[in-house]
């Protein structure tokens, strides 16, 4: 009888041994949802701060094809010479000296004679060069149609 009874309390001890691996099996998923929702809520609340309020060109890029160009971009460069804002600045058109008079008439010029893809200029200034002539440029450059980029030179460090 004694014999009975340890057979029948082993394989009900057995029986519940693995009903509490079958519990234990289950994955709680209730601490990931809390994580994921803090997440969500962080996100959302940065997101607007993120967003940049300057209203700048950006230049379109298309990864599928490539745009073929005619003729080569048009670079404006501008030296500053000496003097003060607004005075002695040498500007090169491509590499062909050009006085502030005929910027203007000339770059229109150039506009008439090429497609939508290829009215972009580069935008090339000293660093001395004082701020009103730079977007006295601009302008020339968006009166003739033409877009603008500005071309600086990464930061090497020091």
């Amino acid at each position: 009888m004694a014999m009975n009874m340890a057979g029948s309390a082993g394989g009900g001890g057995g029986r519940r041994g693995r009903r509490r691996a079958a519990v234990m099996a289950e994955i709680n998923v209730t601490p990931m949802v809390d994580v994921m929702l803090v997440l969500l809520i962080i996100f959302m609340v940065a997101a607007p701060l993120m967003t940049s309020s300057i209203d700048i060109d950006l230049p379109v890029a298309s990864g599928g094809k490539q745009i073929q160009a005619n003729a080569p971009p048009l670079t404006l460069s501008v030296k500053r010479t000496g003097g003060a804002c607004n005075s002695n600045v040498e500007l090169y058109l491509g590499d062909t000296l050009i006085s502030t008079n005929d910027l203007l008439p000339k770059i229109k010029a150039i506009r008439e004679t090429r497609s939508e893809a290829e009215s972009v200029v580069y935008l090339r200034g000293d660093k001395d060069v004082c701020y009103t002539d730079m977007m006295k440029l601009l302008g020339y450059i968006r009166t003739a149609g033409f877009k603008a980029n500005i071309v600086i030179v990464p930061d090497q460090g020091s």
